[in-house]
This record gives C-alpha cells, structure tokens and sequence, in this order.
C-alpha cells in the first residue's frame, strides 16, 4: 500500500539536525535519524547542471527531510549555516578532514555558536592518522579493516559485500550510534563534543567476534574456510533444481538434527561428520546433491518456519513481496518508490512513513521554520 503521510514522529521528534550533504554514509545516517522522526535541513551546493547519481524521488537515502542549497564561498551563506547551528542539536558532516574549517564551519566555531552542538565527522579513514587526506571508498575502508580479505570463495578473490560493511555498517550506523551517545551525555554536562566516525574503525569493530575467535585458534586467516564464511556446509547457499538458491544455517546440533529429520537424513553416516572440517568437501558435495532435488519452491514448503534455520535466497523484486515482510511492513511505498521502512520498530513513539526524497518547501518557508529572521532570508541568495 502506497503511503505518503510525512508528518514528523518517533523517538526523536523535536530533535534539530544540520546535514552537510555528501555520498552514501553521511546521508545515511542523516536518513536514520529522519526516520526516527528528527528534523533534518540538508545544506546542499547550489545546482551544477551535472547529472544526479540517482535523480530525485529515487534517491531514497535523502527521503524524509529538505534541502536548502547555499554557496558557502559567500560569507553570508556561512552566516546563514551558523545561524541554523546555533538552534541546532545535531550537524553531520562527512567531507575530508579540514574541509569544514576551510568554509568556516568547523567544530571550534560551531561549538562557539552553540556549545551543546553535538558535531558529528563521517570520514573513511578518520581525522587523524597517516591515510586520513587519501580518497577512497568502502571497498578500500574495509580493506584495511581485515573484513574484505575474509569475504569470498576460497578459491577466488575477495568479493565486495556492496558497500554494506563500510559506508553504512561500520560507518553511518556507528556514526548515528554516536550521536546518541553523545546527546545523551550533553544532557548529563550541557557540553556537547565532536564524533570523529571512521570507516575503517567501524568495519573492524564489526569483525569482533572473529577477532576473538582467532585469538582463541577458532578462527583461520584462509577464507572460505570458517564457521560463518562459508567454510561450514552446514552455513551455506545452496543451488536448486530451478537454477534459484535456498541458504541453510542449523549451527546448533538440534536445529541440525531437524534438517536431518525433515530432509530425511537420520541415517547417513556422513552427517554425523559435520563437526570433522576435513569431511566438509564431502558433506557439502552431499548436500548440493540434495538440494538440486527440488525447486526452491519446494524446499520452502518443506522447511521454511522450520526449526532447521532454513530462508529462500529472495531477490530484489522478491524479498518485499514475501509474506513475513509484508506481515511486518518491511517495505513501504512513498510516492511510488519502493524502498525499506524505517527501522527498528518503538512500541510507545513508533517512526512515521518517511517523506518523499524529492519533497520541497521552499526556501523561504524552511529556513523561517529553523527561526532565521526574514532579513537575513531577502539578503541571501539560496539558488531556489
């Protein structure tokens, strides 16, 4: 069902946030705290006449929340963006280190403006360090991380998991963590302080558990050779007769007992050899053998819901059309854009249907909500 109702609710209804727009991360994290029902003003540049990545209503990770552009090479756009930072709780900015204080807009001044900013810096390779002016991307954050060596096929290079472990994993979630964390300190000290978010920290920490079970020698450097990389024929996809996949994860011995039961597998000796890696090779060829039996269809009507931790490998047309995600209104609609709900779920201050990507008031209206005085908007140039 199509939903278009942008009324701002959910937790963070009342909470004022400045986005410096930016790619992936950054708007992201400005997307999550939108969702959640902050009010968020994106300070854009001023149109080129390049070409949008994504155009307009389509580019869902600006969907509920304006954009206001200003060319803040003029002193009174800067002005203009302090003025909104003074009324401000949260600014998130993601450019290169420097480039903030370059425009006159970095945390000392802004601190200065309003000392219980909380300023939030969204980099790859964080403020500091010897990498921290280099360009790159998630693919290079989560390189350096130790996460991309680890995705893959042993047999194969590494494969990039999208940009999922860096901009937005270890990235935006980590830098909207953050804010959090440091909204709710400012309420204990009235001070506020600056986030320094780096890619590459975020996607390390994310590597934690197989950090420790390296360190206690169950966990190998070789990829494709481990208990959650794809190593386990018991943690795996597999191929069906319908050329579709199904992926299986019965790690605890009685949900492995129960795909033993439902596919009828009690009495193969060779499964009794699933804690042996050197029998994997052959367990896995075992089950690849099962599995192309049967349609994808069928293996679901026979263990999805079942204890056997078993989930049909859905694509991007199918996962929002199954039925436990349309039971949880995993997907909504907005103005005829398909796109993920907000999540998670609030059972006292649930989130709203986000707004329109391309959604706009104008200029005048939006900075008059923030409380900007009306000579300061006849004065000022805003490209709209």
């Amino acid at each position: 069902m199509t939903q278009t109702d942008t009324r701002k609710q959910g937790p963070l209804a009342g909470l004022k946030v400045v986005e410096m727009a930016g790619l992936g991360p950054g708007p992201f994290c400005a997307m999550m705290l939108a969702d959640m029902g902050a009010e968020v003003l994106r300070i854009t540049r001023p149109p080129t006449g390049a070409p949008a990545i994504v155009d307009g209503s389509y580019d869902v990770l600006n969907r509920g929340r304006p954009a206001l552009a200003l060319d803040l090479r003029q002193p009174q756009a800067v002005e203009t963006v302090l003025d909104l930072v003074g009324v401000a709780d949260v600014l998130v900015e993601g450019f290169r280190p420097g480039v903030m204080e370059r425009m006159g807009l970095g945390p000392d001044t802004c601190l200065e403006r309003n000392p219980r900013l909380v300023y939030g810096r969204m980099t790859g390779w964080g403020q500091f360090g010897p990498l921290s002016l280099a360009a790159g991307h998630d693919i290079n954050y989560i390189a350096l991380s130790g996460m991309l060596h680890a995705i893959g096929p042993a047999d194969a290079a590494p494969t990039p998991p999208l940009n999922l472990v860096g901009d937005f994993g270890g990235g935006a979630m980590m830098l909207a963590f953050g804010v959090m964390c440091a909204l709710h300190e400012a309420r204990q000290s009235g001070k506020g302080q600056v986030i320094d978010a780096a890619m590459t920290d975020g996607a390390a920490l994310l590597g934690a558990m197989m950090y420790g079970m390296k360190a206690a020698g169950k966990w190998s450097n070789r990829r494709g050779d481990n208990l959650l990389d794809g190593g386990a024929p018991f943690y795996a996809t597999y191929a069906c007769a319908d050329g579709k996949h199904v992926a299986i994860g019965p790690l605890e011995p009685q949900f492995y007992a129960q795909l033993r039961r439902l596919c009828d597998l009690q009495d193969d000796p060779l499964l009794d050899a699933r804690d042996d890696p050197a029998r994997w090779p052959e367990l896995r060829e075992r089950l690849s053998d099962l599995f192309r039996t049967r349609s994808r269809d069928e293996w679901c009507a026979l263990l999805e819901g079942s204890d056997a931790c078993f989930a049909p490998v859905l694509d991007w047309d199918e996962a929002p059309a199954h039925p436990h995600n349309q039971a949880r209104g995993s997907f909504v609609t907005v103005d005829g854009v398909l796109q993920p709900a907000p999540a998670p779920r609030f059972s006292r201050t649930p989130a709203g249907v986000p707004g329109a990507a391309g959604s706009q008031p104008s200029a005048a209206n939006l900075l008059a909500s923030w409380g900007i005085a009306a000579d300061r908007i006849a004065g000022l140039d805003t490209g709209s």
